[in-house]
């Protein structure tokens, strides 16, 4: 029989807790995200929870069909020095699976401001992000068929993976700028530069 989406917290005893203990935290913070950065809590070891490249939350195998719960979830999640990414209460923090990178960038609109590009980028789980000097949107090669896959800092050390659809508007505004004597392929916004690559490599690419 075919996997059935999950809808509610009672499906599994041990996400209740989690969503109930996230939910507690959320509803004392009336303003803004959970303040996971300045969490400790001690590391209670690992579930099988599941962020895939698509964006998609799995729980046990099942995908995690409500967008709220998703939401919810991914207000909790903290990216730390050893590279994992964890789920994190005021009293506990489990590990978690990561395929690519805990969000996917869906949406980005282009607008000006005082002469500036302004790129704002929205998320699958509701987030809204600036890109510039605080939140900066990286390029990364991938794999043997060369794949580029931009990234921008979303909040801590949590990444969206920019969508395919959203990363070809995004490398229209492309232009070539002159970085530490390099022509570089790149994308600007509040301010900043972003390379894609040399612009020597593109045109390679581009034969």
């Amino acid at each position: 029989m075919a996997a059935q989406t999950i809808n509610s917290a009672s499906d599994a005893a041990g996400l209740a807790a989690l969503i109930s203990r996230a939910s507690e935290q959320k509803g004392a913070e009336k303003t803004g995200l959970p303040p996971v950065e300045k969490w400790n809590p001690p590391f209670c070891g690992d579930i099988d929870m599941e962020i895939r490249a698509d964006g998609t939350w799995y729980y046990m195998g099942t995908p995690i069909g409500r967008a709220p719960l998703v939401r919810l979830f991914s207000t909790v999640l903290r990216k730390d020095e050893d590279g994992r990414t964890y789920l994190v209460t005021p009293v506990e923090k489990v590990g978690i699976r990561i395929a690519d990178a805990p969000f996917l960038a869906v949406e980005m609109q282009v607008t000006l401001r005082e002469g500036r590009q302004i790129l704002t980028f929205r998320t699958n789980v509701g987030d809204v992000v600036e890109a510039g000097a605080g939140h900066p949107i990286r390029f990364a090669i991938s794999g043997d068929n060369r794949e580029l896959k931009p990234y921008l800092l979303v909040r801590g050390r949590l990444e969206a993976l920019v969508s395919r659809a959203v990363m070809y508007d995004l490398v229209e505004l492309g232009e070539p700028v002159v970085v530490d004597g390099v022509e570089m392929f790149s994308v600007r916004s509040g301010g900043q530069t972003f390379p894609v690559m040399p612009a020597a490599e593109l045109d390679a690419l581009a034969r």
